[in-house]
């Protein structure tokens, strides 16, 4: 959701469409696959200064700590979060592109996810190369303007903040707990 917006705020994205849309995130993933091999290959990240990339949190360990960067930290509910994966996964199994198999319960990867946030926490405090916004998901899609306003001022405030909060769909917020 968070690089969409950026893009419809007409920053420059860093995407390559090899993952495409599909019924789970319709407006498709907005991912660069080279962010994937980051501890093989991170030649790409000084060509992506002033671009849009989304970066899962595990792999920002990876990015090399002689450049800067500015980090917008989506926060969602991890209960929210396992609905969603649990959602995908059965839609996928369902289809054939993938076998169900046995995973953790809910309450053991929760407690996993809350260890890994915390060591990222700490270890981005850590590393005066990054700046960071934490957003929450939740407030994203009550209130898309004013989070489209704490991101673009975030971000030097030379985004389209009107075009950031219409491209929230709040229709795909669909595991909501609360």
């Amino acid at each position: 959701m968070m690089i969409r917006m950026l893009g419809a705020g007409g920053m420059p994205l860093l995407v390559d469409g090899v993952r495409a849309a599909d019924e789970d995130n319709p407006h498709g993933y907005h991912e660069w696959e080279a962010v994937k091999t980051l501890k093989r290959d991170a030649s790409w990240v000084a060509a992506a200064v002033g671009k849009g990339v989304k970066v899962i949190y595990y792999w920002l360990y990876d990015l090399p700590l002689d450049q800067e960067y500015r980090l917008i930290f989506m926060q969602r509910d991890l209960g929210e979060v396992l609905a969603s994966q649990a959602s995908m996964l059965a839609r996928r199994a369902a289809l054939g592109l993938t076998t169900p198999d046995r995973s953790p319960d809910d309450a053991r990867m929760k407690r996993l996810f809350e260890q890994e946030l915390s060591e990222i926490d700490e270890w981005l405090a850590d590393r005066p190369c990054f700046r960071r916004l934490d957003v929450d998901y939740r407030a994203v899609v009550n209130a898309p303007a004013a989070q489209a306003l704490r991101v673009n001022e975030f971000l030097g405030g030379d985004l389209d903040r009107q075009a950031m909060a219409v491209a929230v769909d709040s229709a795909l917020y669909r595991q909501r707990l609360h």
